[in-house]
């Protein structure tokens, strides 16, 4: 009994610190106001309350939720759709065959994982890696937009249909948006395909030949800013 206690505390009080991060400047744990939080210290925390969470009922079926990673000052977002099966057991985002080629896209970019941000729009996997369900996406949008504003990358690549068409609130394809830079709250977006669909169709020069057009876009924009 002492032992839950002592964790119900532990975990109000990240809480309370995490409403605290979002500017809710009159609960503190010390009673008197607090500082302007990092955005790196704000990030933090409220990866700690996304592997925490149970807004819906994938928290009940995944091993571990996977917030994302990367630095909090990133010039330069990937979104994709959600963590899948190699994912899952580690908390981390594109690690598997899709995260491996992400990875050596980054690379190529002249980038590393490091210097990016890497999330996706929902944080933990649905069961048998099915598309994520409209109340599943509602109940981790805030997160993503919590994410956005710590963050404040100069652009944002949206890896498939999924967080394209959330990001953008449209319908339209992949096919149709990709290559052409879009909108989200003030920030160039580049819909591009998701690399697990560059794996299963590896044979195809043509999809890889496309991103990478793509992500020339996306460099000579950074460049810009």
């Amino acid at each position: 009994m002492h032992e839950k206690k002592a964790r119900l505390l532990h975990d109000l009080q990240d809480h309370i610190r995490y409403l605290d991060e979002l500017g809710a400047g009159f609960i503190s744990l010390t009673g008197r106001p607090t500082s302007a939080p990092t955005s790196g210290q704000g990030l933090q925390d409220l990866e700690a309350v996304i592997r925490r969470c149970g807004e819906c009922p994938l928290a009940k079926t995944r091993t571990l939720a996977v917030p994302g990673e990367g630095s909090a000052h990133a010039g330069l977002m990937f979104i994709g759709e959600g963590p899948g099966h190699d994912e899952d057991p580690q908390g981390r985002p594109f690690v598997g065959r899709a995260g491996q080629l992400l990875t050596r896209i980054i690379d190529a970019m002249g980038f590393s994982r490091e210097e990016v941000y890497i999330t996706n729009i929902i944080k933990c996997r649905p069961p048998e890696n099915r598309n994520p369900s409209g109340d599943e996406i509602e109940a981790c949008a805030p997160y993503l937009r919590q994410q956005l504003e710590f963050i404040r990358p100069k652009v944002i690549v949206s890896l498939g249909n999924v967080p394209t068409q959330h990001l953008l609130g449209i319908r339209s394809g992949i096919t149709s948006l990709r290559g052409t830079f879009q909108e989200y709250a003030g920030i160039p977006v580049m819909p591009t395909f998701h690399p697990a669909y560059l794996v299963r169709n590896e044979q195809n020069r043509e999809l890889k030949r496309m991103v990478w057009e793509d992500m020339k876009k996306v460099m000579a924009l950074l460049g810009e800013k």
